[in-house]
């Protein structure tokens, strides 16, 4: 399939995604429980000011501000008959902001769970999400998305969902799950298990990958198993910027610039194309990461243990698949962390 991110990655060895919506937009006052996906149409200023920081500091690909666009989860605000409106909205801020840039920027469609549970031990079905899903993916491919960005996923049925509707709607697809139960989904998703995953959904990815998750360490060992398992894959990593913690009541990541850097270089050496920052990553986490990987020749894949002694301890004793060669190793306290 021909279309802007496929040809982009054509002439690039990486492209670098951008950084946190929901921790950018709290610092522009965003309150809790209120939905971002109406700051499309009350304060589109917002959203372009968000995108434009992205682009400013390197980003090749951003991500509209439509996460929660499906009318399940905009439901909970009683907006659900808005949802094509609130994608297209997010979708024609961000395009604006791509096609001033003076060089190609990806606009890719956000597009997160939506929040129920999928039969037999839920109530919704994959014919239900598909048409919630196609609702949602109609208004950002007219908005003006050149691919679909699947999110924090955590089942099997979701993601193929998503793909469905992509499919019936001839829309390209990028899709990360979340990684964040001791190298499983919520849902018990493995890398490995992933990486079979993808290769029959209705819509084949163009690029896959792991977003989210308890680290930027877990993160990259999720990176591992999927290159590992598909090594000629386009593989996408977005990690968190550090651990939060809550500072004056708010959640704050402590990951410094100099911290995602580091992942940022680590990343590509594990195989991974498009690199960018999911919760807590700001544009100067993406100043820093930009450089790093411009200056940074590719080496060998990381071992574990570089990658505990570099950005920080491993979450759980492993990655989920079974091999319990990535503990902890809890005697190294040098390690760097903002």
């Amino acid at each position: 399939m021909s279309n802007a991110l496929s040809r982009l990655l054509e002439t690039r060895d990486w492209l670098m995604a951008d950084g946190a919506t929901g921790t950018n937009l709290f610092a522009m006052g965003l309150e809790a429980g209120e939905p971002p996906e109406l700051w499309n149409i009350d304060h589109p200023e917002r959203i372009r000011a968000l995108h434009q920081g992205f682009v400013d500091a390197g980003s090749d690909l951003i991500l509209t501000n439509s996460f929660g666009g499906t009318r399940y989860r905009l439901k909970l605000h009683n907006h659900q008959d808005r949802a094509f409106e609130l994608n297209k909205a997010s979708a024609e801020i961000a395009r604006a902001v791509a096609d001033e840039a003076g060089r190609p920027v990806i606009v890719a469609g956000s597009v997160g769970p939506t929040g129920e549970i999928f039969e037999p031990v839920g109530t919704l079905s994959i014919a239900d999400a598909v048409i919630a899903f196609e609702e949602q993916i109609k208004g950002l491919m007219e908005g003006g998305a050149d691919v679909i960005w699947a999110e924090t996923i955590s089942s099997e049925e979701e993601i193929t969902a998503i793909a469905q509707a992509c499919a019936n709607l001839d829309a390209p697809l990028c899709a990360t799950l979340s990684f964040d139960t001791a190298g499983r989904t919520m849902m018990g998703v493995t890398s490995t298990g992933y990486a079979e995953i993808q290769k029959t959904l209705p819509s084949l990815p163009l690029a896959f990958g792991a977003n989210c998750g308890t680290g930027a360490p877990d993160l990259l060992r999720t990176v591992l198993g999927l290159t590992e398992a598909c090594p000629d894959a386009i593989v996408i990593a977005k990690a968190n910027a550090g651990i939060p913690k809550y500072v004056d009541g708010i959640i704050e990541y402590d990951g410094t610039p100099e911290l995602m850097a580091d992942y940022a270089r680590l990343a590509r050496d594990a195989g991974a194309r498009i690199i960018g920052g999911c919760c807590g990553t700001k544009p100067e986490h993406l100043v820093a990461m930009k450089a790093a990987m411009e200056s940074h020749t590719p080496t060998r894949r990381p071992a574990l243990e570089m990658i505990i002694s570099r950005i920080g301890d491993f979450s759980s004793e492993g990655d989920g698949t079974g091999d319990q060669s990535a503990a902890p190793r809890r005697e190294r306290r040098g390690r760097k962390r903002a």
